[in-house]
């Protein structure tokens, strides 16, 4: 039971000369060459682009681990869809099984798959985005040109796509973890960058997660490169907004975990950010479980948990809600289970973050 494998989480944030970090070098050298032949093979036109028929806004990241990409594309495909336009998510479906060139995996009314055909991310922006379509393929723009068939897709909302360089987009929006936005400043697998940090020069927006979850409560850019100096800057952050219990069909407001004993776990790029939200709610955490990012749970790893629940009296189980969204498969009906739905808001100049995506909609 437990956290399995090597914690990349926490190597990641680490410098050291030891010899498996220096093995790591190694590695982290050879991705570095595979990666600068890919950029400039993009950049010649040796390897070619596509371009779909409507607006292309990629949300993406330069490191590994979470940033909070998915609650970040809820927000904003749900804004579209309020506009009048007529968005859909395209996704790769990380660690989803299905074997098909494209998978739908909503049309925004229905969600026609599983967690395990579609993945977790997915599955959770399908059930979070009533109309709109969630559309999956390794390539994306097969599944963009779907979606404009099937639905009529004018909005296309690229979900991890900075490294995506087959498809042409009108917005490259970056998302920087503003607690840590470049660990220790090492390729992978050394460290958490999936790309050298003068590749930022890419993006068109840069928007700074957690930003409210700092110290000062707002990040400080001083560690930004200089390749993204005048480029738009946003600061945003995951507000806590409810605690839902599905086995019991019911929801309290997120301070419900104000002096509560809870048990968690987390099985996501940052786990110790969920354990730091739990915390700054409040929340009193008996015990807390860290597993690997789409961790495939298990029956009785939720059996041990909710045991842990049982023998220390905590109040509830509680986790992410994109780990819920792997767990519900494994029939575990705990009442005491629950997961923490956050929501994806701009804290600076909100007004302004909107009104850039116009303008680009208008130029296009």
């Amino acid at each position: 039971m437990g956290f399995r494998g090597i914690d990349w989480s926490q190597v990641h944030q680490k410098r050291s000369n030891r010899p498996f970090y220096l093995i790591m070098g190694l590695f982290s050298r050879l991705y570095s060459i595979a990666g600068a032949l890919r950029l400039r093979g993009y950049e010649t036109g040796f390897l070619k682009k596509m371009r779909l028929p409507g607006f292309v806004l990629s949300i993406g990241n330069i490191t590994a681990g979470g940033t909070g990409k998915t609650p970040a594309v809820i927000m904003i495909a749900g804004w579209a869809l309020r506009q009048g336009l007529r968005p859909a998510v395209l996704s790769r479906g990380y660690g989803g099984a299905y074997g098909s060139k494209v998978f739908q995996v909503s049309d925004g009314e229905k969600i026609s798959a599983t967690a395990n055909e579609a993945g977790d991310e997915p599955m959770l922006l399908a059930r979070a985005l009533p109309g709109v379509p969630v559309v999956l393929s390794k390539r994306r723009y097969p599944a963009g040109m779907y979606a404009s068939k099937k639905f009529g897709s004018d909005f296309f909302v690229l979900d991890d796509g900075f490294q995506h360089m087959a498809l042409e987009r009108d917005i490259d929006m970056v998302l920087l973890d503003a607690e840590s936005p470049f660990g220790n400043g090492y390729l992978l697998p050394r460290g958490p960058l999936r790309e050298p940090l003068k590749n930022l020069g890419r993006a068109d927006a840069i928007c700074l997660t957690r930003a409210s979850e700092t110290e000062s409560g707002m990040a400080d850019t001083h560690l930004l490169p200089d390749v993204v100096s005048g480029k738009p800057l946003f600061y945003a952050g995951h507000v806590p907004e409810k605690v839902v219990f599905p086995n019991r069909q019911e929801e309290e407001p997120a301070d419900f975990l104000k002096g509560k004993r809870v048990v968690a776990f987390a099985g996501i790029g940052n786990p110790l950010s969920f354990k730091k939200t739990l915390e700054r709610q409040g929340a009193r955490i008996i015990k807390f479980e860290r597993f690997a990012d789409h961790h495939p749970f298990g029956r009785r790893e939720i059996d041990l948990l909710a045991l842990e629940v049982k023998k220390t009296g905590a109040d509830c189980l509680i986790t992410t809600e994109k780990d819920w969204v792997r767990l519900s498969g494994t029939g575990a009906s705990y009442p005491s289970i629950s997961y923490l739905r956050v929501r994806f808001e701009i804290l600076s100049d909100k007004d302004g973050f909107f009104e850039f995506i116009k303008n680009e909609i208008k130029r296009k």
